[in-house]
């Protein structure tokens, strides 16, 4: 046999061996350990906030407008109602109304509800004011127009029954910048934003001096008419408060009189 095939031949079983040899090793080798990474901790604390499901309108009740939510702890506020504080929370404000609008996705606070069984008009009044009614049409109300949370101011219109004006009437603004709080028994808009109907009275928000400059102009008065503010005429300081009803010392050209009990005010010459 020529000597290059037998160092061929060789060299074949050799590398025949060894490939032998690695594959029982191969066979017999343990499974490879898979390195798995241990669940990540969260950066920061969670604590569960009572959330606003869905927009709730003025005087609305809650029933299921609320979910508990994950907030991270740093950022909960003291006002805010967690599920640590108050596991039971979310079903005793079921019947609990809205003391103001609240909107999808804010925490609830205890600050913006009415609590079950408590008088809503006491509770959306602040400290200090009163709810006086008045009675108005569509001709004295801005045509319909006004609205709760609207402003206005108060015109009082009344015969003048001697002085400067004999036969004619005397008009003139008692009261200015007054919020109303309810029109009839309606305290927010429809849920469309229109005007249901045209009410028949209004409730204002006074305090206890201009109700009774109210009270006394609705005695004295032939017509009381709202006329509805502007916007931007809000946050003007009123000049016109019409404490000379109730204090009787006249106004301008005219003068308080008392008959048989009656309280009237009328024009004097200039």
């Amino acid at each position: 046999m020529n000597k290059s095939r037998i160092i061929i031949l060789g060299v074949a079983v050799a590398a025949a061996i060894a490939a032998g040899y690695l594959a029982r090793n191969l066979a017999s080798a343990p499974d490879p350990v898979v390195a798995r990474a241990a669940p990540a901790e969260p950066a920061f604390d969670l604590t569960e906030v009572l959330i606003v499901s869905r927009n709730v309108s003025l005087g609305e009740t809650l029933g299921d407008a609320v979910h508990w939510q994950a907030w991270p702890a740093d950022v909960v506020d003291s006002s805010f109602i967690t599920r640590d504080r108050a596991p039971d929370a979310a079903e005793e404000v079921q019947n609990a109304m809205a003391r103001v609008n609240l909107y999808a996705g804010e925490p609830l606070r205890r600050a913006k509800l009415i609590g079950e069984g408590q008088s809503f008009m006491s509770a959306i009044l602040p400290p200090g004011k009163r709810a006086v009614g008045t009675r108005i049409a569509a001709d004295t109300s801005a045509g319909g127009f006004i609205l709760p949370n609207d402003y206005v101011d108060v015109i009082m219109t009344r015969r003048a029954e001697n002085g400067a004006t004999p036969g004619g009437f005397i008009t003139e603004t008692i009261l200015e910048n007054i919020r109303v709080l309810a029109i009839d028994q309606m305290i927010r808009e429809d849920e469309d934003g229109r005007r249901v109907k045209v009410g028949e009275t209004a409730t204002l928000e006074l305090t206890s001096d201009q109700a009774e400059v109210i009270t006394a102009a609705q005695q004295i008065a032939d017509r009381l008419t709202l006329a509805l503010r502007s916007i931007s005429d809000v946050a003007a300081e009123p000049t016109n408060q019409g404490s000379y009803l109730v204090t009787g010392a006249g106004r301008g050209n005219t003068v308080r009189l008392i008959r048989s009990g009656d309280v009237s005010i009328v024009g004097t010459p200039r």
